[in-house]
Parts: structure tokens; C-alpha cells; sequence
């Protein structure tokens, strides 16, 4: 008899980095997410996502917004913040955080002289 139940191995299913142009921000978009594949998906286990400038946010390593689930738990950065979030799927998160990022950008973008 086969133990195909045996616990599946973490891979980086993505690792992304990007440097936005000033215009949209600046600073650094990370993306690092880490799951298995299942039936041809991607199963996410854990994830960070962040926007990093140190012109923005001079603490929490410069995050200014980032979503991960160390620690035990979901939760979001928000400029030196931390706070719980619910989860309802990595697909989610990540458009959440995009949303707030392009909201982000672009009221620092109206707040320049």
C-alpha cells in the first residue's frame, strides 16, 4: 500500500521583484508565495507580498503596505501597523493589495506639488 498522504513538500510556486518607475511610487513591489501543486494547481501555503520605499515609510524595514500569513496568522502591514485580516484565498489577498497599492500611489501622486 502506497502513504501518498504523507505531507507534500513547500516549493516557490512565485518570487517576483519590481522596481515601479517614480511616477508610480517608486520603491520595490516583492512577491514570494510558496505552496505545492495539486491536480494541476497551485495550492498556497504561505505568502508575503509587499511595497517597500523607505521615502514613504522609514520603519517596519520600509513597508508601506504588504500582506503575509508568518506567524501563524493573515495579517496586513500598513506603514508600521500590523493588524489580523480574514482570509479567503491567496487570490484575494493579492487583489486586495493591489487595489490598495494603486489607491496608494495614487493619492501620494495628488499630494506633490
Amino acid at each position: 500500500m502506497s502513504h501518498m498522504t504523507k505531507s507534500r513538500t513547500e516549493i516557490l510556486l512565485e518570487k517576483e521583484r519590481f522596481h515601479p518607475k517614480p511616477k508610480s511610487g517608486g520603491g520595490l513591489l516583492s512577491y514570494e508565495v510558496w505552496g505545492y501543486r495539486e491536480s494541476g494547481k497551485n495550492i498556497v501555503t504561505r505568502y508575503a507580498i509587499a511595497y517597500i520605499n523607505h521615502d514613504i515609510c522609514q520603519v517596519d524595514n520600509g513597508r508601506v503596505l504588504g500582506f503575509d500569513n508568518a506567524h501563524d496568522y493573515h495579517h496586513r502591514h500598513y506603514m508600521g501597523s500590523v493588524e489580523p485580516v480574514e482570509f479567503e484565498s491567496y487570490e484575494a489577498t493579492l487583489d486586495r493589495f493591489q487595489q490598495e497599492w494603486m489607491e496608494l500611489i495614487s493619492q501620494l501622486g495628488k499630494e506633490k506639488p
